[in-house]
Parts: C-alpha cells; sequence; structure tokens
C-alpha cells in the first residue's frame, strides 16, 4: 500500500485497525505502519487509538481532477489548457518550468504534497499531504514583463476574491503579496503564499508561472515549524473549512477571470479591491533593505504595484523592490 491510498482510507476521520488495514491491502500490519510512518514524517496528524486502530482527527478530502472540473463554470473548464492532480511533485511551479513550451496557456497543475515547495526569497513552503491547496497556473502574455507590472499585487487580490466567493472573509493583503488572516483589526498569521515566476522577453512574449500555498488546516507541529504566525482556514470557518475540491474550483475560477482582467486592464483593474484588503496603509512601518532601515506610514500602492509610504516631512517615497521587509512599527 502506497501513502496515497493509506491516505485516502482513512480520509473518513474514521477509526481504522491496522489488521483491517493490512487485510484490505493485502500486505502486513507492519507494513501498514510503516506508511503511517511516512504520513506521520510529513505532517499528517494521525492518531493511533490502541486496538480501535488509527484515525485523522478530522475527515479530509483528497483531491479529484472530476469533482474540481465539475465544479468550475463551464466557459472557465473549457479555457484551461491543462487540468492534472499529482500526489507528489518536488513542486507544482518547477512541473509547470519542465514543461516550457509544451505547456498549455491557463494549464493548472495541483499537488497533493510536494517534495520542494517554494515561497518567496527561496523559503520552504510547508506541503503536508491532503491538508492544504499547493497549486501552480501557467498564463501567457503578449506585451511582455513591462506590461506585468503589478501582477504579483493583482494576484492577491484575486485569492481574497476565491475565499469571498466561498463565503469566507477576515483577510486581507501585506505588500507586496501575502494574503494574512486578520482578528480585530490586526494581521493575524500568513493564510496563503504566492509565488510569481516570469520567463520570456521584456518586450515580447513571456509567460508567468503564478504558484500559490493556500492553509486549510495547520496542525500545532506545523505552527511551529512554520517559523513565522500563520493561519488557516479552519480558523476563519469555526473549524469547518470548505471541502478542498470546492476551494480548488473557486480558486481557479477567480485565477482564470483575473487574469483575463489584467491581461486587458494591467493593475489598474485591481487597485480599488486592493486599497479595500491594503493592511499598511495608515500604518506606522518600518522597511530595511538594500538602501537601508527607514520608517514612514503606509500610503497604499501605485497603479503600477509599488508601495507608497509617506515620510516624516511628508514626502511619499515608492517602494518598488519585493526583497525590501515591510513590517508593521
Amino acid at each position: 500500500m502506497q501513502p496515497m491510498q493509506l491516505l485516502a482510507l482513512l480520509a473518513t476521520g474514521e477509526s481504522l485497525s491496522g489488521a483491517g488495514l493490512a487485510a484490505q491491502a493485502g500486505v502486513t500490519r507492519a507494513a501498514i505502519w510503516k506508511q503511517i510512518e511516512v504520513l506521520r514524517s510529513r505532517g499528517v496528524p494521525i492518531e493511533a487509538r490502541g486496538v480501535a486502530g488509527y484515525r485523522l482527527p478530522w475527515p479530509l478530502q483528497m483531491l479529484d481532477v472530476g469533482q474540481i472540473r465539475a465544479a468550475l463554470p463551464a466557459p472557465v473548464a473549457h479555457s484551461l489548457g491543462a487540468l492534472e492532480v499529482h500526489w507528489e511533485l518536488d513542486s507544482t511551479s518547477s512541473e509547470l518550468q519542465r514543461r516550457g513550451n509544451a505547456a498549455k496557456d491557463l494549464s493548472v497543475i495541483l499537488a497533493e504534497t510536494q517534495s520542494a515547495g517554494r515561497g518567496r526569497r527561496g523559503r520552504e513552503w510547508l506541503s503536508p499531504p491532503g491538508m492544504n491547496l499547493y497549486l501552480s497556473c501557467l498564463k501567457r502574455f503578449e506585451p511582455g514583463f513591462a506590461a506585468l507590472s503589478g501582477l504579483s499585487l493583482a494576484i492577491g487580490v484575486i485569492v481574497l476574491r476565491a475565499l469571498g466567493d466561498l463565503g469566507i472573509d477576515g483577510a486581507g493583503l501585506k505588500w507586496p503579496n501575502d494574503v494574512l488572516a486578520v482578528a480585530g483589526g490586526q494581521p493575524a498569521g500568513k493564510l496563503a503564499g504566492i509565488l510569481v515566476e516570469l520567463s520570456g522577453e521584456y518586450q515580447g512574449p513571456c509567460a508567468a508561472i503564478i504558484g500559490i500555498g493556500l492553509n486549510l488546516r495547520m496542525t500545532p507541529a506545523l505552527h511551529k515549524q512554520a517559523g513565522q504566525p500563520a493561519c488557516d482556514l479552519a480558523a476563519l470557518t469555526g473549524d469547518s473549512p470548505p471541502d478542498r475540491n470546492r476551494v480548488a474550483a473557486a480558486l481557479i475560477a477567480a485565477l482564470a477571470g483575473g487574469l483575463r482582467q489584467f491581461e486587458q486592464e494591467g493593475f489598474a483593474g485591481f487597485v480599488a479591491d486592493y486599497a479595500r484588503y491594503d493592511l499598511l496603509r495608515d500604518r506606522r512601518l518600518q522597511l530595511s533593505g538594500a538602501l537601508g532601515t527607514f520608517e514612514g506610514i503606509g500610503a497604499g500602492v501605485d497603479a503600477r504595484g509599488a508601495l507608497l509610504v509617506r515620510m516624516a516631512d511628508g514626502h511619499v517615497r515608492q517602494i518598488d523592490s519585493a526583497d525590501v521587509t515591510v513590517r508593521r512599527a
């Protein structure tokens, strides 16, 4: 029995005995225990209940292409270049990169788990099996890099639009594209990460691979491993996050529509929505990077997606580099 098959059997959240699992799979109980330990090592919180056997603390849904496609509006389903679900990849974005020009526009790849998920600045993105969403989408653009200013900020807006379509609120955006949960008007941990990687020509055709990791459930061990405040949809929904396939469909539909809007309007079409979700506006900020450390008051973003910071003398400074670290002072 492979880990994927074992996780699918445990997905109901009911207790299953080791002996029963072994008989069902035609393997030894030792083989079942070994795969249980593999899943635990990847962050899946499988509980041992003595003679009752093994169980998950809550049900989960395995990703299914058929269910995702059925939940998409028909025009969106027809517009996708590909829709694939894999058990494990190094990263969904790396898989699209390997396909190069063979990958069609609006190809979407999901994985149940990633062995080398990537965040901004080369950070690892924790990817336990079956618990969150790890998705990448390829979008081709004719104008080239010059027309893509603000794309990563627009993706943040798109993620929040998808959550809104699911009836979930309580999240906002921290420049340039971190999606954070909000509690009592204050950031309460990272809910989603976004990584946009470009290839092609500055003035000619180019492609963006958009990677999104969205937390549906985070265990205490994963919170500790994350090394920064994190949050999940379970916390925003009274411990009842939507079905993972439904969340995937909402995110894909929002991406299809939002990327089409960006292609036509650029970031200008997202400025108003970004302002609604902006967690830095009118807040005292501390910024640090290659140009040193300084403080100011967040003044929103401009039409290109640059962060605006009002200095003590009233001058408004534009911050273009995503390599700058921004904290609320």
